[in-house]
């Protein structure tokens, strides 16, 4: 990739949110790392244990957040995500797994479950660009 094209990678090239929350539905979600629960907390204006309680799971070391319902705890049909801005990193980062360039049938599983994917880009179209954003940020959150 020539230097003037890898400047000028955008996500919006490959993926615009939708907001329809598929990713915020299962019986599983992201873990938090230290910078998540700051974030997080800071979001909710609670205190840590509050919050460890109302809305974490923690097994070990690993904390997620609860799920309700067959979703994530922090997600409601009308609002979407209620802690936005104050979600963990992998969510800001879904659907752009790192995982899509290294296995094609991950990014058409993906493609199919998320309406904000770019939809006219071939696989290599879409992992060029995504390794491209990749290099440049180390957290490639949205």
């Amino acid at each position: 990739m020539s230097e003037e094209k890898k400047h000028g990678c955008k996500v919006t090239d490959i993926f615009i949110c939708a907001r329809c929350g598929y990713c915020c539905q299962g019986e599983t979600t992201v873990s938090l790392d230290k910078d998540d629960q700051k974030r997080m907390i800071a979001k909710l204006g609670m205190e840590r244990e509050k919050v460890k309680e109302q809305y974490w799971r923690v097994t070990d070391n690993v904390v997620q957040m609860k799920t309700v319902d067959g979703h994530c705890i922090f997600y409601t049909e009308d609002e979407g995500c209620t802690v936005h801005e104050g979600r963990p990193w992998r969510c800001g980062q879904w659907p752009l797994h790192p995982s899509i360039l290294s296995d094609k049938n991950n990014f058409e599983t993906i493609r199919e479950s998320c309406p904000g994917i770019n939809q006219e880009l071939s696989y290599e179209e879409f992992s060029e660009i995504l390794s491209c954003l990749l290099d440049d940020r180390e957290k490639l959150v949205f």
